[in-house]
């Protein structure tokens, strides 16, 4: 339970509660939320290095899935600690993901950090995910751009 009880007994709220607005919530569309569906990134994409986590990349078909845009799951062991240290993780990384440039790339992203996250400042984090998610938007259309390229002869 949080917040006070008065001298009558009634529930008082905490002062801080009521004056930090919620942040927007991470839209499901946008979301990797299936376990076939990271396999699938896993299995057939690409993955990109950065230094403080790897980054699992699949353009997606067309008619493979209805969303359009990116989406994007994080994956987060057990060998990166606890729940808490875990969950502190995902929240940085999804408010990471989701301060970061929109695109429009029909492309499924997967994050797997390393235990550096947790020390690193937010800016960042902020910079790194953004550079994860636009080489993996560069990384996942090439193919494409490449077979658009006539033959030299």
């Amino acid at each position: 339970m949080s917040g006070n009880v008065s001298a009558a007994g009634s529930r008082v709220p905490n002062a801080g509660s009521q004056s930090r607005p919620r942040p927007a919530r991470w839209e499901k569309s946008k979301r990797l939320l299936k376990h076939a569906d990271f396999q699938r990134v896993y299995e057939t994409g690409g993955r990109q290095f950065t230094g403080n986590m790897t980054v699992f990349f699949l353009r997606r078909a067309l008619d493979a899935a209805p969303a359009e845009g990116r989406r994007v799951g994080l994956t987060v062991g057990k060998v990166l600690g606890g729940a808490v240290e875990r969950n502190r993780i995902k929240r940085r990384m999804r408010e990471a993901v989701r301060l970061s440039p929109p695109c429009d790339a029909p492309i499924d992203v997967v994050f797997n950090p390393r235990k550096s996250v947790l020390t690193l400042s937010f800016g960042e984090l902020l910079s790194e995910v953004s550079r994860g998610l636009k080489l993996a938007e560069q990384r996942a259309r090439l193919p494409e751009a490449k077979s658009k390229q006539p033959e030299a002869k």
